[in-house]
């Protein structure tokens, strides 16, 4: 993959999520307001509970998809029609199990419901996901950019009309169907008629025993990454109560919107690092500290505003009976940082054959998650549970980057001398920001405290003329 085509596809796929999660957040303030803090509990635990079964349904097929797609685009026919035929069966037992053990936790009637429709959103999104791998394979990005966009609207404007209707919580989570189902036709169209490759529908069985071999650190590693991304919701739930679950949604809601840069450099990048590993080491460690440069660059910025802002933020926005979301949110933002600067340090791990080290890395901080937020919950209900994900999150980051240095021989001095003025600069703009919040409007706090770190970090060269000049001519190509 040439710059240019790196370029090219973080932006246009940067764009496309950052008006998703725009869109998306408009939408949770909305929903968030009306249906209050307890209904906002039951419907992200529906959509959360159900996750953590979607990393079944796939098991790493997506990252083989990508992988080998991108190595030889002849061999995705082959790969894909045995990922869907194995996704088909997998699809009916899932969907059984999910059915089965929400019954065994013996949840309200409704809250059963809010699992079962959930629960086909999730298989429809899993066969959504094995097409647009093959198009990340191809670098080619466009088509799930269109299909976030087109996914977030359709939901959001079929669940205002909900609200306004007053439907209730079952035809508010049943809206996530037609997205779910715009993403999947856009995905399939895309490849039957621009890249013409046929659909076949296959269960060979010796083949997919070669692609579960090739899938299974990617999907042990997707189980974990289900285990503590989700799991401090689920025990939220049984060990506190929807309240609990619906003040943690705010704090996480807004962290989850911010990662949406560290999402589509992660996509675009990954076909790079594949392809600099196996012919080109320089590049390899060049574009993976530049990664991290501009990463954090951008993260700690928004961490150190968030954290500085939340008691001004959350009430406001959201209406005043979400304000004790605040120290979650604080703990969260502080976690931002760590989660962006994972992304590029998974990557890498996976696309230079260390797939079962990143694995053992991910089940590590999953196992130490559950631990984490079995003790903090007690203690501190959703607060506790923000608190673990921030210690989880940096767990994470320790291990990754400890592995990193055994692959590539990147510059050291480099980043800590980016971390030493990047850090700099957030804390001038810490201390700006610290002062004027008691006496302006955060809408007029937050333009000046990010015009402060702009100037700080061209003054302290956390980002120099030639930075500059490479993005430009990398955006313009």
């Amino acid at each position: 993959m040439d710059n240019g085509k790196l370029a090219k596809n973080t932006t246009l796929f940067s764009i496309a999520l950052a008006t998703q999660k725009a869109l998306s957040f408009i939408y949770f303030i909305f929903f968030a307001r009306i249906i209050g803090v307890e209904n906002t509990g039951k419907l992200s635990f529906a959509l959360s509970f159900t996750t953590i079964f979607a990393m079944l349904m796939d098991f790493g097929l997506s990252q083989v998809l990508i992988r080998e797609s991108a190595r030889d685009k002849k061999a995705a026919e082959k790969y894909l029609a045995n990922t869907l035929g194995w996704k088909l069966l997998l699809s009916l037992i899932i969907y059984g199990a999910i059915i089965l053990i929400i019954n065994w936790l013996n949840y309200p009637p409704l809250t059963k419901q809010l699992v079962y429709i959930a629960a086909i959103v999730m298989l429809i999104d899993s066969f959504a996901l094995s097409f647009f791998s093959i198009l990340r394979g191809y670098q080619d990005l466009k088509f799930e950019s269109l299909g976030v966009i087109l996914n977030q609207g359709a939901v959001m404007i079929c669940g205002f009309i909900v609200l306004w209707l007053n439907w209730g919580l079952l035809a508010l989570i049943s809206v996530y169907l037609i997205g779910s189902g715009l993403n999947l036709l856009i995905s399939y169209s895309a490849l039957k008629f621009k890249y013409r490759l046929p659909f076949k529908i296959n269960f060979n069985f010796q083949f997919f025993k070669t692609m579960l071999v090739l899938a299974l650190p990617f999907g042990i590693a997707a189980f974990f990454i289900r285990i503590y991304s989700t799991i401090d919701t689920i025990l939220l739930s049984k060990l506190a109560d929807d309240r609990a679950v619906g003040l943690y949604s705010v704090a996480y809601k807004i962290t989850f919107a911010l990662q949406f840069i560290g999402v589509a450099f992660s996509a675009s990048i990954y076909p790079a690092f594949c392809h600099y590993y196996a012919n080109a080491k320089e590049l390899l460690s060049k574009t993976f500290v530049k990664s991290l440069h501009y990463l954090l660059l951008l993260s700690l910025p928004i961490s150190i505003g968030a954290i500085l802002m939340a008691d001004k933020l959350i009430g406001p926005i959201f209406g005043t009976e979400y304000a004790p979301a605040g120290p979650a949110l604080q703990l969260m933002m502080a976690a931002l940082v760590f989660i962006f600067l994972s992304f590029p340090v998974g990557a890498l791990l996976n696309a230079c054959n260390k797939q079962t080290r990143n694995t053992i890395n991910l089940a590590i901080v999953a196992i130490f998650s559950v631990i984490a937020n079995l003790i903090l919950i007690p203690l501190w209900s959703y607060v506790g549970s923000a608190l673990a994900t921030l210690l989880s999150y940096g767990l994470l980051l320790f291990l990754g980057i400890s592995v990193a240095r055994q692959i590539v021989d990147y510059n050291k001095k480099y980043l800590w001398l980016v971390l030493l003025k990047v850090s700099t600069s957030g804390l001038v703009m810490a201390l700006i920001v610290g002062l004027l919040k008691q006496w302006l409007h955060f809408i007029f706090v937050i333009p000046i405290g990010a015009l402060v770190y702009l100037i700080m970090i061209v003054l302290t060269q956390a980002i120099t003329r030639a930075d500059i000049s490479q993005l430009k001519i990398l955006l313009k190509k």
